[in-house]
């Protein structure tokens, strides 16, 4: 039986780089560098970020950019300071999908390994419940 999740692995060209998305750009802290001599497939950092255990793993990055990506949990409040955060390190924000109005609002960019992720305002329960009233609800 699935008790939850245990980890995400990143694979990065550039360790210090991701590193840097990850504390600087998340909030995330770093609670193992492997150095020179990892125990795995290359060096790796791990990252602890709201309960999370985030892997990074040096290697070849993505080849192409797709929609498939982790999103993050933030307030509301905080929406408008993440933008500007993620824009100020650089990172491609893309246009948010279309949305219906209580289904939250998403900050998308890629990182430099062409990973996608999200900065989710919303939550699941409160997608279920707007997208039970229907798409009439909309207009």
């Amino acid at each position: 039986m699935i008790e939850g999740l245990s980890h995400l692995t990143f694979i990065t060209s550039n360790l210090p780089r991701f590193s840097e998305l990850m504390t600087e750009g998340f909030g995330a802290r770093v609670v193992y560098d492997s150095g020179d001599e990892p125990f795995s497939l290359s060096r790796e950092r791990f990252f602890e970020l709201a309960g999370l255990w985030i892997a990074a793993m040096e290697g070849d990055p993505l080849a192409t950019r797709s929609y498939n990506h982790v999103a993050f949990k933030i307030a509301d409040s905080d929406f408008d300071a993440h933008v500007k955060k993620i824009e100020a390190m650089g990172f491609e924000v893309r246009p948010p999908r279309p949305r219906v109005e209580g289904e939250g609002r998403s900050i998308y960019f890629y990182d430099h390994d062409n990973h996608l992720f999200e900065l989710h305002t919303g939550t699941l329960e409160a997608r279920l419940s707007r997208y039970a009233m229907g798409r009439e609800a909309a207009e």
